[in-house]
């Protein structure tokens, strides 16, 4: 697991490839055999009702290492910020594919016992199904915006309530791109609710693609370094227009970063 009270995670630039992974010589293949392997029997203790908060970060960070043993770079900041507050929060990312849901339990849950708002259509899947409704998300269609609204608000304000994080991804859908016309306030509008903080997550996890038949199932690229920057917790003022700004602020902030970096 990351060490707790760490500030960062950086992979091991001298972690060697898994044998497996070594063998096979195809990071697609390799990758999602683990994946799938991690999902699969985790999902077994949760249709037992056996799949505790703790065994999800720590199934979260196996997808982590199994990134990492077909020689993906991975690094974190900001951990530090998870600690900086009392009580819940709402974490408010951009979202480019599916590796967040599955790797973003591993660095806030362990701090801060947290939850997603989640499509309708990702707890119904087979597998994954009953990984996710063990962590009883909030769940929204995206095809009435005014009931997603009152399921988020309502459901978000009872969960923070009782001290429960929530993880949102303002994005109707994964992107690549960061348009700040499609990243709705609805994280900002649950936070001010609730009277809790908003804290910021910029992500780059296209090392992950998005498939063409199946957006779960894309390319794999291991030579696209992953990156997660957590930002300050920040505080709701008046209606959340600052705040709001502030996020997408950060969010393009580092995401122009990272690629500057990725051209050097």
């Amino acid at each position: 697991m990351i060490p707790a009270g760490a500030d960062s995670y950086s992979t091991d630039p001298h972690r060697r490839r898994s044998i497996f992974s070594r063998i096979f010589l195809r990071p697609k293949f390799t990758f999602y055999f683990q994946t799938f392997w991690i999902i699969w029997k985790n999902s077994r203790k949760a249709r037992k009702g056996t799949y505790s908060a703790e065994t999800w970060a720590e199934s979260s960070f196996d997808v982590l290492r199994a990134l990492e043993n077909i020689g993906t770079s991975i690094t974190i900041t900001g951990l530090a910020a998870l600690r900086k507050f009392e009580g819940p929060a709402v974490f408010i990312a951009n979202h480019m594919s599916t590796l967040e849901t599955l790797v973003l339990p591993c660095i806030i849950q362990p701090v801060k016992p947290t939850t997603f708002v989640v499509k309708q259509s990702l707890v119904d899947m087979p597998v994954f199904g009953p990984i996710m409704r063990s962590r009883d998300p909030i769940l929204v269609g995206r095809t009435n915006p005014r009931e997603d609204l009152k399921a988020v608000l309502e459901g978000g304000t009872k969960k923070l309530g009782a001290g429960q994080s929530i993880i949102i991804f303002p994005q109707s859908t994964r992107s690549f791109t960061f348009n700040p016309e499609e990243f709705n306030t609805l994280g900002i509008k649950l936070a001010l609710k609730a009277n809790v903080p908003v804290v910021p997550i910029a992500l780059k996890t296209d090392a992950w693609g998005i498939g063409k038949i199946a957006k779960e199932f894309g390319p794999i690229d291991p030579g696209k370094e992953v990156h997660f920057a957590i930002g300050e917790p920040l505080t709701i003022r008046n209606r959340g227009a600052e705040e709001h700004q502030e996020i997408i602020d950060f969010i393009r902030r580092k995401l122009d970063q990272w690629q500057k970096e990725e051209q050097t």
